[in-house]
């Protein structure tokens, strides 16, 4: 079920968007020329009683959006393994002990050895959408990967290797 987004141009300001929630009331975020977002929320039925609730700066933004969007990018790939027979997805963690802490991802080779592909890394609050094989992996990065369930145990088994393990 969808969200019925209503967007309007606001000439000089920029765009103005508003759906209306679940709770009765009316999200509205208007998308600034200069790269400002201000939050408001009304009642759906008086949209003019609409209060400011915060405002973010275009970095502040695209922090928030990574928050929400770790997890949506997650279950989005969890979605599309359930539609594809034989396609899972799979979440790693890399340890502190990991041979391939604080080396570069490319280093693990995994989809030229496992077949599976990492397809994000999470890292902390943040995500890392298609990392490139320069993107150095640290303890407690979660790769994100998508392939058989042999694959996705074989790019588990990579990262899992200790330090001292060849």
């Amino acid at each position: 079920m969808g969200i019925d987004i209503h967007e309007t141009l606001l000439p000089g300001v920029g765009l103005r968007y508003e759906f209306d929630n679940v709770d009765g009331d009316r999200i509205c975020v208007i998308a600034r020329r200069r790269g400002e977002f201000e939050f408001f929320v009304s009642t759906a039925a008086d949209p003019d009683s609409a209060q400011r609730v915060f405002r973010l700066t275009d970095t502040e933004a695209d922090a928030l959006a990574q928050i929400l969007g770790a997890p949506r990018m997650v279950e989005s790939f969890a979605d599309l393994s359930r539609e594809v027979p034989g396609l899972e997805a799979g979440q790693i963690e890399v340890l502190p002990d990991s041979r391939y802490a604080g080396r570069p991802l490319g280093d693990t080779r995994a989809r030229t050895r496992t077949g599976a592909s990492v397809v994000a890394l999470v890292r902390g609050d943040k995500v890392v959408a298609s990392p490139g094989p320069d993107e150095v992996l640290r303890a407690a990065d979660v790769l994100v990967v998508i392939g058989t369930a042999d694959g996705i145990a074989g790019v588990r088994h990579l990262i899992e290797q200790a330090i001292d393990q060849t």
